[in-house]
């Protein structure tokens, strides 16, 4: 990937917290990492997160910016109102806010939440038996642990946001139909790290079913120890905290310039 050149952007460090400043770098970080594994779509799909110690609280992209040009000075500060509680020159994507201001609203245990539009995502949105358990990855999301909502049209409707709240519940990861796919964490890593095994589920199921031969299906009972040995495991351990530093440096080696 060649270096964003991202537009110049006064630093906001000396005016927020050191807690808020670290949110910011993750997430400017996440969404570089986003471009470079090709999960854009254009200036859309957005990721947030929260603002530590301040309730009500969120980050959001800068409408309009490349996902990898994002820095942690260009994210936009707004409450669940829609209400801009620093001052930026920039705006939000209206739909990006409905989302994820349901999400936050509801989920306190989350700190981060993805959306995205890619191919593999947006195939499986649309077929009607979601995500198969047929690969590894996939059987993470089996049973309880995957959620979906029907489609509703472009989230610009605030009264959408609490049929978001019910079907994801307390879920990590939801399919939205005929849309794309949304996961949250504890973390930004977690966030991300989850995203990445749905995005591989993905592309893996569209891969085994465009082979035209007759596929396996582990049994249930295998599907959900699998699902029980993921989740189980990180109960206690958010997903990507082993993860995140690496991405770091990768970040630090191919696109530099997101902690500005």
């Amino acid at each position: 990937m060649a270096l964003a050149l991202a537009p110049k952007i006064p630093s906001v460090r000396d005016r927020v917290s050191d807690e808020e400043w670290r949110a910011r770098v993750d997430l400017a970080a996440c969404y570089r990492l986003v471009a470079h594994y090709g999960w854009t779509d254009l200036i859309y799909t957005h990721i947030s997160a929260r603002v530590p110690g301040e309730d009500g609280a969120f980050l959001l992209n800068p409408y309009g910016f490349m996902f990898e040009e994002v820095t942690a000075s260009s994210l936009v500060k707004i409450d669940f109102e829609g209400k801009v509680l620093m001052e930026t020159p920039f705006e939000v994507n209206e739909a990006g806010f409905t989302i994820h201001s349901a999400v936050h609203m509801a989920r306190h245990d989350v700190d981060c939440v993805i959306h995205t539009h890619t191919v593999s995502g947006m195939a499986v949105s649309a077929q009607a038996d979601g995500l198969l358990p047929l690969t590894q990855n996939s059987m993470m999301f089996y049973g309880e642990h995957m959620a979906y909502h029907e489609y509703e049209g472009i989230a610009l409707d605030l009264d959408e946001r609490t049929r978001l709240q019910r079907d994801l519940g307390d879920r990590y990861a939801m399919i939205l139909r005929n849309h794309g796919l949304l996961t949250c964490g504890r973390t930004v890593a977690e966030a991300f790290e989850i995203m990445q095994n749905l995005e591989r589920a993905c592309e893996a199921q569209l891969s085994a079913q465009a082979g035209g031969v007759k596929l396996t299906h582990p049994s249930p009972n295998v599907c959900a120890h699998t699902a029980d040995q993921f989740w189980n495991y990180h109960k206690n351990k958010p997903f990507g905290e082993r993860a995140w530093p690496a991405l770091l440096r990768l970040l630090d080696r191919h696109n530099p310039g997101y902690d500005a």
